[in-house]
């Protein structure tokens, strides 16, 4: 037998020779170890009825070719995202060449295609499946149930922001092209009054150019017809539901991103449900998220915990209402007053009369009530007697009619969710919002790279979030079990 290396070698540590005959293992079983979160996944797909969820394929009419198995094409997927790897392509590699791959599929091949279809045919299903992985560990009493976390990320969409045209920044491309279109019709008529032996430019590039101005000016006249059909806002060509999002990471202001949304359990750290919206603000994700926690933990009271981008007061009266104590921080919507002494926060309401009492122990009475749709929307308050004799006044405003108060609609409620944030339980809770919320989003962008959508389009960006925090919770329950020296795939079988 030929060896590998030389007797020289012979100091190193020694492998098997290359083209020794093997009898052992002898089956692909025994590849498998029986900690490995292969059997975990194999475990978890088994437990699953897919004819439930939706799957494609879940259930064959009996002739024709036979499909690829639903439970395999799940289990390369979730294999995939929890090892960092999304590309159909790739997926299709691992089943040739990575031996716990072929333990999942029994040695399966599906192209890239297969693979690709399998993802984009079944995006509801996906969410399904994370749906019921949060049910499994609620069933495990992996929830504390008491306080949960809420908070969003944006993810690059599968499409440039540039593809993703603004009635305003439409407008003036369509202006810029009209310019060099009438340009070149001055310099072609220029051209046909030239005498013989004055120099011309070449008519017939001028022609060429004017085409492909003109076609150009056909198209941008077509996005702002469809921009003024979509009620004059944005639209995308290439992911019609991607949106020009502000976004903080890779030095970029703007991009076209979806905008996702976890609530995250403190006990374990665990995702208990997640949403992708296509809003680029929080406004409503804080009651669909708490109420979805709520759900599937199933609890009727819970307390939930956010950064600024959730203290709306539509939201939190909403949220109070339905049995969910908020830990919001609060947000300033006043210009401090000259002197600090006299700031809006020093300015005491007094909810019976319905009236602010300054700090000069003078009353401002309601002058204003603002609606919209027949809903108090603000309420203005203000004393131009008091104001003018004041001899504070240029302590506490410099408008001429004196100092003018504005209570929000929700202000009530603002105001007891402001008198907790000053507690030590409510200042305690919210320190806790990080470490609670922050690592999914972390982990998923910074150190699994999962910063862009591969799919195109609202429903498919679902179905990938779900490969993507289903693999983040299957990673974490693995190693809570691991530590606590039991064994996943034998509680989930």
């Amino acid at each position: 037998m030929k060896k590998l290396w030389g007797d020289e070698h012979m100091k190193y540590k020694q492998g098997e020779y290359r083209e020794q005959l093997t009898i052992e293992p002898l089956c692909l079983d025994d590849y498998i170890p029986q900690n490995s979160i292969c059997r975990i996944i194999a475990a978890f797909v088994g437990s699953l009825d897919l004819l439930a969820m939706g799957f494609k394929y879940a259930e064959t009419k009996g002739n024709g070719r036979p499909p690829y198995n639903p439970a395999a094409m799940l289990m390369l997927y979730i294999y995939g995202y929890l090892n960092r790897i999304r590309s159909s392509r790739r997926l299709e590699a691992e089943t040739h060449r990575n031996i716990e791959v072929m333990w999942l599929m029994e040695k399966l091949t599906p192209d890239d295609k297969t693979v690709s279809n399998f993802r984009k045919d079944n995006a509801k299903s996906l969410k399904k499946v994370f749906r019921q992985f949060s049910l499994w560990c609620n069933e495990q009493d992996l929830y504390g149930r008491e306080l949960v976390a809420v908070d969003g990320s944006k993810f690059r969409a599968n499409a440039n922001r540039r593809s993703i045209h603004t009635q305003k920044g439409t407008a003036k491309k369509l202006a810029e092209v009209e310019k060099k279109i009438s340009e070149y019709m001055n310099e072609l008529e220029r051209n046909d009054k030239a005498e013989a032996d004055e120099a011309k430019l070449d008519t017939a590039r001028i022609s060429e150019v004017l085409k492909h101005l003109n076609e150009k000016k056909e198209t941008l006249q077509e996005w702002l017809k469809k921009i003024d059909g979509n009620d004059g806002k944005e639209i995308s060509v290439i992911d019609p539901d991607a949106h020009l999002m502000h976004t903080n990471g890779d030095g970029r202001s703007l991009d076209a991103c979806y905008n996702v949304q976890i609530v995250v359990d403190e006990k374990h750290k665990l995702i208990v449900d997640f949403d992708v919206s296509t809003c680029p603000d929080d406004k409503g994700a804080l009651v669909t998220m708490t109420e979805s926690a709520k759900e599937i933990m199933g609890v009727d009271e819970i307390s939930a915990t956010g950064d600024k981008g959730y203290y709306d007061g539509e939201d939190i009266e909403k949220c109070e209402q339905n049995g969910t104590t908020c830990y919001i921080s609060a947000v300033t919507d006043y210009k401090p007053a000259p002197n600090e002494s006299y700031n809006k926060s020093k300015f005491r309401y007094d909810a019976q009369n319905d009236c602010y009492i300054c700090p000069e122990n003078q009353e401002l009475s309601l002058v204003k009530t603002r609606k919209e749709n027949n809903e108090i929307i603000r309420k203005e308050y203000q004393n131009r007697k008091a104001c003018k004799s004041c001899q504070n006044r240029h302590l506490c405003t410099t408008a001429k009619t004196g100092r003018t108060i504005i209570r929000a609609a929700h202000q009530n409620t603002l105001d007891i969710v402001n008198t907790r944030m000053k507690t030590v339980e409510g200042y305690t809770t919210f320190c806790e919002r990080k470490k609670i919320v922050e690592h999914p989003f972390g982990t998923a962008k910074a150190v699994w790279g999962y910063k862009q959508f591969l799919c195109r389009g609202h429903e498919k960006t679902i179905g990938e979030a779900s490969l993507v925090f289903l693999a983040y919770n299957l990673r974490r329950v693995f190693n809570i079990f691991k530590e606590n020296g039991r064994n996943l795939a034998v509680v989930m079988a």
